[in-house]
């Protein structure tokens, strides 16, 4: 697909200093671009790659100003690295909807149903009574067990498990190797020291505009629904145990871990390998350091948390300056008490 610049900068809402008629067919990091594609400058640090990319085009922000002459064309636009961020977000789309079909082998039982414009990729496989909606995309080696409801828009890419009774929301975006729905952790000790498996019969609820990275796990819950609130983004390899309600527009990093039954507030941002209990509440609006371990209920709203177990960021700043100069403190304190 080609656009001239003129096109792009009426997506961008910005200007074109040089021949707005020029094609770009892809999209190029500065320093690697070449004829044909497009590529935007944001980081003053790569702006040595200005002067020497083969780019066609090359977005900045309204204020920046050249050192000296360069080869390519400027597309003006208020914040490049936002501009670039809404030239993605619309080539995606575009390859997006260009999906649309059944490709065969693939599977759908007949009490299933399927809106207008969807997709469905070889070796997919949709169960009994699904409710798929408009432009949805199923690509191929995907599952979907039964009365499972999938809204319009969303995508659920190959290799990607949404077992049964589970909800997803519109414009949603399950990648590959995800896995919604199943069993929760769930095992009652016996008196001879064995478990016996609790059934968990519950499902999983996906609302609108949420993505579940690459191989994540979701599970279902015991009873009632595991819950993922509107807009959050959960990354690559994150474990939600089964019950747990992840708020409105969370991010959660990759190899997170989060206990049964425990609720994350809203807008809060947890880094990789944070790891939280069961059966607590973090506050909205929370920040959750890598490598941190939460015990207990976050009362407040708008801390960051740091360190195992997990402190105010400044407290444990303070308490961090003093460890790492324990062995210089106990030297002194020996050589005071030889003088004592």
């Amino acid at each position: 697909m080609e656009f001239s610049l003129g096109q792009i900068a009426t997506i961008l809402g910005g200007t074109v200093e040089g021949d707005s008629s020029k094609k770009v067919f892809r999209l190029d990091k500065i320093q690697e671009g070449k004829p044909g594609g497009i590529s935007f400058l944001a980081n003053e640090k790569y702006e040595p790659f200005l002067y020497e990319t083969e780019a066609t085009a090359v977005i900045v922000s309204e204020g920046f100003s050249p050192s000296k002459s360069f080869k390519t064309t400027l597309i003006r636009v208020k914040d490049a690295y936002l501009g670039f961020t809404t030239l993605l977000e619309a080539y995606t789309q575009i390859t997006k909807t260009t999906l649309v079909g059944v490709e065969e082998p693939c599977y759908m039982h007949s009490s299933s149903s399927i809106g207008e414009n969807a997709y469905r990729g070889a070796f997919s496989y949709i169960g009994k009574n699904c409710e798929i909606g408009t432009g949805v995309k199923i690509h191929g080696h995907a599952y979907v067990g039964d009365r499972v409801k999938i809204g319009d828009g969303s995508i659920i890419h190959p290799g990607a498990k949404i077992c049964a009774d589970t909800i997803i929301g519109k414009n949603c975006e399950i990648h590959p190797g995800a896995v919604i729905g199943s069993d929760g952790f769930g095992f009652a000790p016996q008196p001879d020291g064995t478990y016996k498996t609790i059934p968990q019969i519950g499902n999983v609820i996906l609302e609108d505009n949420v993505s579940i990275g690459s191989n994540s796990t979701i599970d279902c819950a015991t009873m009632g629904s595991t819950i993922i609130k509107k807009g959050a983004k959960i990354d690559n390899q994150v474990q939600i145990a089964h019950n747990v309600v992840i708020g409105e527009n969370t991010v959660i990093a990759a190899q997170t871990g989060i206990s049964g039954s425990t609720e994350i507030g809203k807008n809060c941002v947890i880094a990789g390998k944070a790891g939280i209990v069961g059966h607590i509440k973090i506050a909205d609006q929370t920040t959750i350091g890598a490598n941190t371990g939460i015990s207990k209920t976050i009362k407040t709203s708008g801390q960051t948390l740091f360190g195992y177990m997990a402190m105010d960021l400044k407290d444990f700043l303070k308490s961090y300056s003093i460890f790492k100069n324990l062995d210089q403190l106990q030297r002194r304190v020996q050589e005071l008490e030889k003088k004592g």
